[in-house]
């Protein structure tokens, strides 16, 4: 497993992170018993991933992955959790953000929480929660319950990475980490936001890299289709059927590893998130970010294809 800095947080964090929310969260969704997402959790141990991603808003996720790791060394991975804000469309009472993050450490089992964000910060509510939210945050942080801070985008509510520029730009000495999606079919972040937050040393956590699209032949064959007929890609740019077969050669095993190895080039990268469900999909997945990286080529034409979509997927 290689590792990274995450940032200014000076955490060497792995290139690969377990995600426990989106669709799967960790087998759950599945059907798959708690013994079962256990086991990922320890095989993540094993190949040597110490980042975990949770949220207090994915369901019990963060007892389960506490209970996953008691009795496993605290030094030895990092926590990444997550605070909402903003739900069903209702701001939360910024003294709740206290209750949740001691609501968090219990069922995290743990006494503090490495890197805390904000979920899904909109950047039309970016003033308010630095004036009304964020000096809480600091003081969780001052008192040693969380030791960085930062935020998530949310997407596909903000297909342009506005939040993280507005943030990287007006405010970056407050900002640890970021939560940034960037992908194959997502690559806005290049211009702006990536570059943003090297030049101001904040660590990317990359979420959703390799989702919906990549791994579902059908679905990534109607996206292409539908891109086509928008305008975005040239009728003759792409295969109709497996529209990017083409990168699967090498090293590259198949369209989902070419996915998070494209998603881990950018050195502004620390980590990229998998949800997968499956010890099987997770060894593939870290196999994938041995070499994290695409033949110039192949990103070459990548970036030709989809530099400048804007539409989340």
């Amino acid at each position: 497993m290689l590792y990274r800095k995450l940032g200014r947080t000076g955490l060497d964090v792995s290139l690969l992170g377990l995600g426990t929310g989106g669709a799967r969260q960790m087998g759950k969704s599945q059907g798959h018993p708690v013994h079962r997402q256990h086991e990922l959790v320890h095989r993540c141990l094993e190949l040597g991933i110490n980042l975990f991603d949770t949220a207090e808003a994915y369901e019990d996720t963060e007892a389960t992955l506490g209970a996953a790791l008691n009795g496993v060394d605290r030094r030895s991975y990092i926590l990444v959790t997550k605070w909402s804000y903003f739900r069903d469309e209702v701001f939360s009472d910024v003294g709740t953000m206290r209750a949740a993050a001691e609501t968090s450490l219990r069922r995290l089992r743990t006494d503090y929480i490495d890197v805390l964000l904000f979920h899904g910060l909109l950047p039309q509510h970016y003033d308010r929660i630095v004036n009304e939210y964020l000096p809480e945050m600091c003081r969780l942080r001052d008192e040693g319950l969380a030791h960085h801070i930062g935020f998530s985008e949310r997407f596909p509510k903000d297909p342009g990475h506005r939040a993280v520029t507005l943030g990287l730009t007006q405010h970056p000495d407050l900002w640890d980490v970021v939560g940034v999606k960037y992908g194959i079919l997502n690559q806005l972040a290049v211009h702006e936001a990536l570059p943003l937050a090297l030049q101001h040393d904040v660590g990317v956590v990359n979420m959703a890299a390799v989702r919906e699209r990549l791994p579902d032949p059908a679905f990534l064959e109607r996206t292409i289709a539908g891109w086509k007929e928008s305008g975005y890609l040239a009728p003759d740019s792409l295969p109709d059927v497996d529209p990017l077969g083409w990168l699967v050669h090498g090293d590259v095993e198949s369209v989902v590893a070419a996915g998070y190895k494209f998603a881990a080039a950018h050195p502004a990268v620390a980590t990229v998130l998998t949800g997968t469900a499956t010890i099987g999909h997770l060894d593939s997945n870290a196999a994938a970010l041995e070499h994290p990286w695409l033949p110039t080529d192949d990103s070459r034409r990548l970036a030709d294809l989809f530099g400048q979509v804007k539409e989340y997927a």
